[in-house]
């Protein structure tokens, strides 16, 4: 253990050598991506990656790994909506609130969704499989009204369908996709 003294006291500056699953995660991350102040968005964006949200814990051992200060990190990942402080579901579904979409009912897409999973947007579902959020387009808008699970674009949605895009979801509990692709 390194130590300093100051007057009267003893001060520990930590073990140098530390070597937890946490900090040799964060030196996995900083070795892959890099630790140039550059590389502040890609290390979230890998952190993020791995957890589905950034972990505090492990944002402040990535800071102290690239040593690109704590500030830095957390000035970017409140900067861009991208990052999510709070854990993910496994599946994220994005509901488009374009103006195409809005027009086709997309506010009754979501007010589907919410009755069936019982959470609200920025919300996710007490299993962690399920997050809901609004996004202002997703570029299919001859498609409308459409929501996306993961990479998947479902479109021209009516309740019906709603229902049974979730229900398709609830049944691949060991798959991570469901069977089909989005229609």
């Amino acid at each position: 253990m390194v130590c300093s003294t100051t007057g009267e006291h003893v001060v520990s500056l930590g073990e140098p050598s530390e070597t937890t699953p946490l900090v040799q995660e964060a030196q996995e991350i900083v070795h892959v991506v890099g630790s140039a102040p550059e590389y502040a968005i890609p290390l979230l964006q890998e952190i993020q990656r791995r957890h589905r949200y950034l972990p505090q814990d492990l944002v402040e051992a990535v800071s102290r790994e690239s040593q690109i200060p704590l500030s830095t990190l957390y000035g970017v990942a409140t900067f861009y909506s991208q990052f999510r402080f709070k854990p993910q579901g496994t599946y994220l579904i994005r509901v488009c609130q374009g103006t195409a979409c809005h027009v086709a009912g997309a506010e009754l897409a979501a007010a589907v969704i919410r009755q069936e999973l019982g959470i609200q947007e920025g919300e996710t579902t007490p299993d962690q499989r399920f997050s809901l959020e609004s996004v202002a387009c997703l570029g299919c808008c001859s498609l409308a009204p459409v929501l996306m699970i993961g990479e998947t674009i479902y479109a021209k949605l009516s309740i019906a369908k709603i229902k049974g895009i979730l229900k398709e979801y609830h049944g691949s509990a060991s798959a991570k996709e469901p069977s089909h692709v989005g229609s």
